[in-house]
């Protein structure tokens, strides 16, 4: 699909998504990244801690933006698709995390 496309829907997406994730050190950052967001949300909610709260879109742009722009050397997809990039990176996390996609 043409970049200037929009997509339907995630699975349409996803495909997509996967693809402008082919570096290795790329998903490793990403997989980093959104594990440390649901470890800190979960401490946060567990905790009481709000505060903590504010570090979210820090470890999951931090890293994935990284990985973008140091390995991938492409633009993240958050740009233009950010409500279906954010659920792109928690399912390559869970994909990753299943071994349906290489760590």
């Amino acid at each position: 699909m043409d970049t200037n496309e929009r997509y339907r829907d995630f699975k349409s997406f996803y495909p997509f998504y996967l693809n402008e994730h082919s570096d290795r050190m790329c998903r490793r950052l990403h997989f980093i990244g959104t594990g440390l967001v649901i470890a800190t949300f979960l401490v946060a909610i567990v905790g009481s801690n709000w505060r903590l709260l504010w570090l979210l879109p820090l470890f999951g742009y931090g890293f994935a933006w990284a990985g973008h722009f140091l390995f991938e050397k492409n633009r993240p997809a958050t740009f233009k698709y950010p409500v279906y990039s954010l659920i792109g990176d928690f399912v390559m996390f869970r994909d990753m995390l299943t071994g349906r996609i290489r760590f």
